[in-house]
Formats: structure tokens, C-alpha cells, sequence
């Protein structure tokens, strides 16, 4: 696992993601998933591509419950997109790529948008 992927369990998800002033890409997984094995090396790539724009978290299912109950993950892999809190984006399942990386761009493009409107 890349040093810029971090994980996440339900005591510290409030201060990591909720509080993030960088928009976060949660994965929603387990170590049991296959599909979720694929798309570990996308993860990897997304948290290192991105690195001081983006957060990506590793969120384990098994050992999240309460978090991954409280968001209605009900299959895994899914990815969520956080902005100021928020969820803004859901991805279900095994996607291409490029379905990822424009959620990420998006996501991006809005907190920049967001800042600038903040320091005029």
C-alpha cells in the first residue's frame, strides 16, 4: 500500500474524512474482495498521482461496520467522494478507470472553484 493511501477505522473517520478541508475518495472494501484486490493498484495510483489535492482512504468494511452501515454499503467495492463532509459522488463495483478519475476531477475542480470564491 502507497504511503499516500491511508486507512481508516470507525473511531477516526469523523476527524480523517468529515473534517478534511481536501476533498477524500473513500474506498469501501475488504481484504476477502476480489474486485477489490483489482482495484487496489488504482488506488495506489490515484493516492500517488494526486498526492496534497486529494485524500484517498482505505476503508475496511469488516473492520468499519458502524461507518460503512452508516453510509449504506451494501457492495463492495464502492467508492464515495467527499467534499467539505459530504458525500457527493457514489461509484458501485469494479469501473474503468477513467469513470474514477473524472469523479476525482470533478471533485477537484469544484474545491478549487469553492476556494476561490472563499479569498475573494
Amino acid at each position: 500500500m502507497s504511503e499516500n493511501l491511508i486507512s481508516v477505522t470507525d473511531e477516526n473517520f469523523r476527524g480523517i474524512v468529515l473534517e478534511s478541508k481536501k476533498p477524500v475518495l473513500v474506498d469501501f472494501w475488504a481484504p476477502w474482495c476480489g474486485p477489490c484486490k483489482a482495484m487496489a493498484p488504482l488506488m495506489d495510483k490515484l493516492a500517488t498521482a494526486h498526492a496534497g489535492k486529494i485524500l484517498v482512504i482505505k476503508c475496511d468494511v469488516d473492520r468499519c461496520p458502524r461507518i460503512s452501515s452508516q453510509y449504506g454499503i451494501q457492495s463492495i467495492p464502492t467508492l464515495m467522494m467527499f467534499r467539505n463532509g459530504n458525500p457527493i459522488e457514489k461509484i458501485i463495483g469494479l469501473v474503468p478507470t477513467g469513470q474514477i478519475e473524472a469523479v476525482v476531477q470533478r471533485a477537484m475542480a469544484d474545491s478549487d472553484a469553492s476556494a476561490s470564491l472563499m479569498t475573494v
